[in-house]
């Protein structure tokens, strides 16, 4: 079945046509058809699939129609994302797909001010995608009115509905009409977020695309065992080795962020961090520069991890384990989008063997081992421009400073 098919209105089909999409994918195959009958979904489909524009599409269908019989006006649509950069791509394939239609859509989100989003809602939003903390603010403080919305769409609703947002989302039902659909989308969830989910949902219809393994399969993943102090070496030779790659590491903290930036800027690598510690502003042209290929090695903590479609990332590196398979999935996902192929490579120090074992058996499979013989090992470790680093540089350093300690103490002898 192709795009042209579907009962949709056709500025949509325009855009989808402009957009260069001709058949859907199994997400959006097998969602749009509920969501354009007005079922509640619950989709749990692999990175990389679709899963915006398997909501975007019907949900603007459904308001293009809803508009042209003149219903009252008023945000229609609310779409919750738990990050920034979520939010803003939402937005950005929302818009793309609306192109051609009477549909207005519009992005809130914290870090910047607030009064141009206000002066905006004031103007009018048929579909609005907002982050929890901006979208609360602005509810308590009377300048956002939920009390019209027909449709709400949680996206990476397994970390909507965890422990640090489901507070926020109880509380948001309370300002929307009861009588309402509901949709969830989201790349994994496990029983106890699917449970919390199916109680927020009427008679939802459940779609999931290749269950048995959460990590697509033009994503090829394995993992080498570094020791903890090693694994900047490990991470120079390979983006040397990779020069014209777009490569995406993840690392645990902040802190961790910014130590891995220095360390790779000490061997003349050009790189920079994305996390919740960065200024919006910089956050999104950080994106920007990522996403054109201005900027080809960007540092990340698991803010980026959360659906953030980057174009032609070759190489994702987990500088530190994740602390969950889920999180595994989504890091790893950030390549390999669509039909392209991509890799992904994991250094795990034996402090984080316990996190692989974890995440493996979650997964169901083992992950595929990256063998290294100690003078591959070593001569990696060799392999650093890191002259701070490089134990040949620290040795002749430490001779050099014998030598300058001798004479100085032959000057101060006294003569006899």
């Amino acid at each position: 079945m192709k795009f042209e098919d579907y009962r949709i209105a056709d500025g949509i089909k325009t855009s989808i046509s402009k957009l260069g999409f001709k058949k859907p994918t199994d997400i959006q195959y097998k969602a749009i058809p509920p969501i354009l009958k007005g079922e509640d979904v619950l989709a749990i489909a692999q990175t990389g699939t679709g899963k915006t524009a398997a909501f975007a599409i019907p949900i603007l269908h459904i308001l293009q129609e809803r508009k042209i019989k003149g219903r009252a006006d008023g945000i229609k649509c609310l779409v919750m994302a738990p990050t920034h950069e979520l939010a803003l791509q939402i937005d950005s394939v929302f818009k793309s797909l609306a192109n051609h239609t009477r549909i207005t859509t519009f992005c809130i989100h914290g870090g910047v001010d607030q009064e141009p989003q206000i002066a905006q809602l004031n103007e009018g939003v048929d579909i609005l995608i907002a982050t929890p903390g901006r979208m609360f603010d602005l509810v308590s403080q009377g300048a956002l009115l939920l009390k019209r919305v027909e449709i709400l769409i949680l996206d990476e609703a397994d970390h909507m509905l965890d422990l640090g947002f489901i507070k926020d989302i109880n509380d948001l039902m309370r300002h929307l009409p009861r009588k309402r659909q509901t949709l969830f989308f989201s790349a994994t969830i496990n029983e106890k977020i699917k449970n919390l989910a199916y109680s927020l949902v009427t008679n939802a219809i459940r779609i999931q695309i290749s269950p048995k393994d959460p990590v697509a399969k033009n994503i090829e993943h394995a993992v080498a065992t570094v020791k903890m102090d090693d694994k900047r070496f490990f991470l120079e030779y390979l983006i040397k080795d990779h020069p014209e790659k777009k490569i995406l590491i993840f690392v645990r903290t902040k802190v961790r962020a910014e130590r891995v930036k220095k360390a790779l800027e000490r061997v003349d690598i050009s790189t920079d961090t994305i996390h919740s510690d960065k200024l919006q502003k910089d956050r999104e042209l950080i994106m920007q520069n990522f996403r054109s290929g201005d900027l080809k090695i960007l540092i990340a903590t698991d803010v980026s991890a959360r659906g953030i479609d980057i174009p032609n990332v070759e190489y994702v590196v987990n500088y530190d384990l994740p602390e969950s398979s889920e999180q595994y999935v989504h890091r790893v996902g950030r390549t390999g989008r669509a039909n392209q192929r991509g890799q992904a490579v994991s250094f795990c120090s034996d402090e984080e063997q316990e996190l692989l074992k974890e995440i493996e058996e979650n997964l169901g499979k083992p992950i595929m081992r990256i063998e290294i013989s100690k003078n591959d090992y070593q001569s990696t470790v060799n392999f650093t421009e890191d002259k701070t680093h490089n134990w040949k540089t620290i040795m002749k350093e430490a001779e050099e400073g014998e030598e300058i300690r001798k004479k100085k103490r032959k000057k101060r002898r006294p003569k006899k």
